[in-house]
């Protein structure tokens, strides 16, 4: 065969040769198509399931928060105290908030204070070591309460007195063992000049010093965002804790006497209920409900507050 002829052969098997037609295009493109818009939609689910399930989470490790938080700090109050006078650890008793003095430190004398004297101070030497709670040390214009003995033979006149520090200096305690670190207080206290509790050893070595914060806890509505929390006040300084929740009715306290009855009287509280409300940040689909809408939840729980006077009353 000539050298032209076998090209021309080649040539016209490569043209016999079948390849995709357009129809044959299409539909893989359909298919394809079909194929992605699947895949789509299962990652579009899967991305709103886990979303929804984060957001339930943080709301059920909200509430619990709550109820954690709350019953921690209301143990160790004592409402004890002269109706309305607000000499008691609890004050401020509505339905959506409550004021209370906030346990902080807790340490021990190691010297016993001079008392029976004139002056308007006392000087407390406090032990550094072991001291317990949140803060580890003292500042000026702490609040404090010390426990005064009075007569030893009788706890009828067993009490808490309330002072203000001045002052705050290094010291030591002399113990038979060394000398250990203490604070020296300077303590402004309004019921030691001309009072019955006065008295010289009253107050004695190894008494308890508890230092407080006058806190609010409330619900609060953020001018942010406009969503309702649970909010920590002290002094005029507010900071969410817990949040977001349901609405206007987010938090309620009921306040029961020692029988279980509702009572207004905060110097007969024994216990305190606590209902949270809350919700998720943003709406999310739900189980058998068309579209979103926002995930609710709740927790219940009655705290049993301290039933030992503190103060008789706090002066």
């Amino acid at each position: 065969m000539a050298p032209r002829q076998h090209g021309d052969l080649h040539l016209m098997s490569s043209l016999a040769r079948r390849g995709f037609t357009m129809i044959e295009l299409l539909i893989a493109l359909v298919i394809l198509g079909i194929v992605s818009a699947a895949l789509y939609k299962v990652l579009v689910t899967n991305q709103r399931t886990y979303l929804a399930q984060t957001q339930r989470i943080d709301l059920q490790q909200n509430i619990r928060a709550a109820a954690t938080i709350l019953p921690a700090e209301l143990r160790e109050i004592n409402a004890v105290g002269t109706a309305g006078a607000n000499n008691g650890d609890l004050s401020g008793m509505l339905g959506t908030s409550l004021t209370i003095r906030a346990m902080r430190q807790l340490a021990f004398l190691c010297v016993t204070p001079p008392l029976g004297g004139g002056v308007g101070q006392i000087i407390l030497t406090v032990r550094q070591q072991p001291m317990f709670g949140s803060r580890q040390t003292y500042s000026r214009g702490d609040s404090v309460l010390v426990f005064y003995e009075g007569d030893p033979g009788t706890r009828n006149d067993d009490s808490w007195l309330r002072g203000e520090v001045k002052d705050v200096a290094a010291g030591v305690c002399p113990d038979p063992n060394g000398n250990h670190p203490a604070w020296v207080l300077t303590l402004g206290a309004q019921w030691i000049a001309g009072s019955q509790f006065n008295v010289a050893g009253a107050i004695t070595n190894g008494s308890p010093v508890r230092g407080f914060t006058n806190t609010t806890y409330s619900l609060w509505l953020s001018p942010t965002d406009n969503q309702y929390y649970l909010a920590q006040t002290v002094a005029s300084n507010t900071q969410p804790l817990v949040g977001p929740l349901s609405g206007a009715n987010g938090l309620t306290f009921n306040y029961y006497d020692a029988n279980g009855v509702v009572t207004a009287d905060s110097s007969k509280v024994a216990q305190i209920e606590i209902r949270v409300r809350g919700r998720t940040q943003s709406q999310i689909s739900q189980p058998g409900t068309p579209g979103v809408s926002y995930k609710m939840d709740s927790v219940v729980t009655r705290v049993a507050i301290r039933g030992n006077t503190r103060c008789n009353p706090c002066l």
